[in-house]
């Protein structure tokens, strides 16, 4: 009951508030805020600073890593050929993986404070602030993480000459994945067909002329296992 007394005050910073909403918090982060402006995640400076990624620092850091990696997979002894078509299956991999992530973890209900918490700050966010273009992409800090795990799990399952090529090609394919996602969101599409994308995902104008947000989460899901040859869009 305390859970749905419970008032974000969205003067402060966000992340530890949410946790009081209890099982209101699913239709709060469900309600969103349509505004280009970024909120305040912690009262931390330094913390506040990790949520924050403009998208060209992905590819950026990113891109160098992945071809670094695959490297090491061509000087063990491996053709190119074989090289790339590890890292295309690496790529494949990343996708089956996010889409696991994004289906079973990211969209799971929570009502404990704890939950509430963590689901916001890795996913919920978005789905408030969906305009937020400084946290569409996922933070270095944040990714390096991820990127040590499934760096040690694919020394569990995979070869030692195959695996740098393998991580490697989903380092490229997440790559993708964040840029993709960032265009659909912020992007200035050509193509008709682009147009019709980016507008199933992001504000559009309905025929009276007001700006109206189409958040349709399980479609989205429904798409999904496309990236990133055509595009994974994560909201």
């Amino acid at each position: 009951m305390a859970g749905k007394e419970f008032t974000v005050d969205l003067n402060k910073p966000l992340v530890f508030q949410v946790g009081h909403l209890g099982e209101a918090y699913q239709e709060w982060v469900h309600t969103p805020i349509v505004t280009n402006e970024s909120p305040r995640f912690f009262k931390s400076d330094f913390m506040e600073i990790l949520t924050r990624t403009v998208w060209w620092v992905v590819p950026l850091i990113w891109v160098p890593v992945a071809m670094w990696f695959i490297s090491i997979s061509y000087t063990m002894g491996h053709t190119l050929p074989q090289v790339v078509l590890m890292s295309v299956v690496g790529s494949f991999i990343w996708t089956f993986l996010e889409y696991c992530f994004h289906r079973f973890l990211f969209h799971i209900e929570t009502k404990s404070y704890w939950a509430n918490t963590f689901h916001y700050l890795i996913h919920g966010c978005h789905h408030k602030h969906p305009m937020d273009g400084l946290r569409l992409v996922i933070p270095p800090a944040e990714a390096a993480i991820l990127a040590i795990m499934f760096w040690n799990l694919y020394g569990i399952l995979f070869t030692v000459s195959t695996r740098p090529a393998l991580f490697g090609g989903g380092l490229i394919g997440y790559v993708i994945y964040d840029m993709i996602h960032y265009y659909v969101h912020h992007g200035q599409p050509t193509k008709q067909s682009i147009k019709k994308l980016k507008s199933f995902w992001n504000p559009s104008k309905d025929q009276s002329g007001q700006e109206e947000w189409i958040d349709d989460d399980d479609e989205a899901d429904k798409h999904s296992m496309i990236a990133p040859c055509d595009g994974l869009v994560n909201v």
